[in-house]
């Protein structure tokens, strides 16, 4: 099993990353200084497949487990039922002291996160990502959040957790779709920081979507990537902003499909594709540049263009809907939104641009 660990002094914690090692996170945890209660969230598809070996595992090493369900899906992301989870980590007397074990994707690590911080001023929460976006990008770095009917994320905390725990094979009960759409996060790594690590996902893509060796590879060193670039700046006043690449048109494009139509990965793919073209469109990049990217997303079978909407939504995109989006967005500062553009494989810089810069090309931007 692999380890990594992410350096912020007294709040550092490990990262590990295996195969078929879930029954291991009761001593691992232990391990690592907790005890008591332990309460796990999940919803009840993850809970069906690894909620009983989970706490079977939390209750051979010494814990006294629990488990909160939320319902699957993007929308129950929300205060209501933060609020539910609360309810119930009272009816369990949960103390301080006692961990949250999130065992699932990017909602139940959220919204889990997001509870811990906030029960009791904040108690321990351990991350046990079950899809491999979330993985190799929302388990390590401690941003939790819950979405607002205008936007998503709009309401969190930075909050690191105590320990991640992935095991790799649970990503085998996932549907190829999903598989995909993690990938996106991964493309995003090599994008942003690592021209190496983008050709080796240009020569390995096959053998990761078939779950050989390389996937372990893939997600450790997206793992590590993002580990450095969080010990770098914890709260996002600077460098961390590069890991919202693709995200700003992503971000839009879930937000005018209801988050209902594409996967995060998906509209991820697409944002960074037009995020390459609005790079290209700025002089900031070479036409091989954008054409690598979208080589890439399109051979791992993700979409780059507007076209994978349906027609209502792409209309909305290019409407108001998307302006709006973008003006309540986290990452608009004094009326100008921060996007993340690309100068090579690897090398990213941050630029401020106001709506009026780029809006008019919209549509060549997208597709």
């Amino acid at each position: 099993m692999e380890q990594i660990t992410v350096n912020l002094g007294e709040r550092s914690y490990p990262i590990y990353i295996g195969r078929n090692n879930l029954d291991m996170i009761g001593e691992l945890m232990k391990k690592n200084g907790l005890s008591g209660k332990a309460a796990c969230i999940t919803n009840p598809t993850v809970g069906r497949l690894y909620g009983d070996r989970t706490l079977s595992s939390l209750s051979k090493a010494g814990f006294e487990p629990y488990r909160i369900d939320i319902p699957d899906g993007e929308e129950y992301k929300s205060l209501e039922w933060v609020s539910h989870i609360y309810d119930k980590l009272i009816e369990y007397k949960i103390e301080r002291q006692n961990p949250i074990v999130a065992l699932g994707g990017g909602v139940i690590g959220d919204i889990a996160g997001f509870a811990a911080a906030t029960y009791l001023r904040g108690i321990p929460y351990i991350q046990v990502p079950t899809t491999l976006l979330s993985q190799v990008d929302s388990s390590v770095g401690g941003k939790t959040a819950v979405n607002h009917a205008r936007g998503k994320n709009l309401i969190g905390a930075f909050y690191q957790p105590k320990m991640v725990f992935i095991d790799a094979d649970i990503l085998k009960t996932l549907g190829e779709r999903d598989i995909k759409a993690g990938l996106a996060e991964v493309i995003k790594y090599g994008i942003i920081r690592d021209n190496t690590f983008f050709s080796f996902l240009e020569h390995n893509y096959e053998d990761i979507l078939g779950f050989g060796n390389k996937l372990i590879d893939a997600i450790k060193i997206s793992c590590k990537i993002k580990a450095d670039i969080v010990e770098e700046d914890e709260t996002e006043t600077g460098i961390r902003s590069i890991l919202n690449f693709g995200h700003t048109f992503g971000h839009a494009i879930e937000a005018v499909t209801k988050y209902k139509e594409v996967r995060h990965g998906e509209a991820v793919a697409i944002g960074m594709a037009a995020a390459a073209r609005l790079s290209f469109k700025l002089g900031l990049c070479s036409k091989d540049v954008v054409e690598r990217i979208e080589g890439l997303i399109t051979k791992i079978g993700l979409p780059v263009h507007g076209s994978a909407l349906s027609l209502a939504a792409l209309q909305r995109f290019l409407g108001r809907d998307f302006l709006k989006t973008m003006e309540i967005d986290k990452k608009v500062i004094g009326g100008k939104i921060k996007f993340v553009l690309v100068e090579n494989i690897g090398r990213v810089i941050l630029r401020q641009l106001s709506i009026e810069e780029f809006s008019l090309d919209l549509a060549e931007i997208l597709n």
